[in-house]
């Protein structure tokens, strides 16, 4: 039996030692693994970061209890992980291959006006519109000058000049 074998067991077949080692192990490559690659990939959260989170998890995960020989799960983990890297360094250098990766900002609201068609198209509804203007300090849509659903998935709103006094004015309490 191999030192190997004998820290982290057989695929499948190991002690409760075992087990506990192959979660520190797991565990130090799955921390060093993010270091190297960067904070990126659980920061913004784009359509890419997302399906690398989940595939990282799941063989992280297949690894720690045993279905999976544990050098060759951490492996393909790197395949991934370095997939990851080269494309986000991709769409960095390249603004088509980042809207082709990462995706394109999309107008919800023009000059106070919401954008019913891109708002159904992207599944945002009144109320995500609203819990967006109300983190900028808005109280309706005609405060905001643009909202824009980001590749993240969040909405940037940005006011209009003097929006809220307008707003007031057009809507007195």
């Amino acid at each position: 039996m191999d030192i190997g074998t004998r820290i982290f067991g057989a695929t499948g077949h190991f002690t409760d030692a075992q087990e506990c080692a192959r979660a520190v192990a797991v565990f130090l490559y799955g921390y060093v693994a993010v270091r190297l690659v960067g904070r990126r990939i659980f920061g913004r959260w784009a359509a890419l970061d997302i399906i690398v989170s989940i595939v990282i998890g799941s063989n992280l995960s297949r690894a720690l209890t045993g279905q999976a020989p544990l050098a060759g799960t951490m492996l393909a983990t790197s395949v991934v992980l370095a997939l990851h890297w080269l494309l986000a360094q991709l769409a960095a250098r390249r603004t088509e291959l980042s809207h082709l990766i990462e995706g394109r900002t999309c107008e919800l609201v023009r000059d106070g006006q919401a954008l019913r068609g891109p708002m159904l198209r992207w599944s945002i509804s009144e109320a995500d519109l609203y819990e967006a203007l109300r983190q900028r300090g808005l109280k309706a849509v005609e405060e905001a000058e643009l909202a824009t659903l980001e590749p993240s998935g969040s909405i940037a709103v940005f006011p209009r000049p003097g929006g809220q006094a307008r707003a007031e004015a057009q809507n007195p309490s």
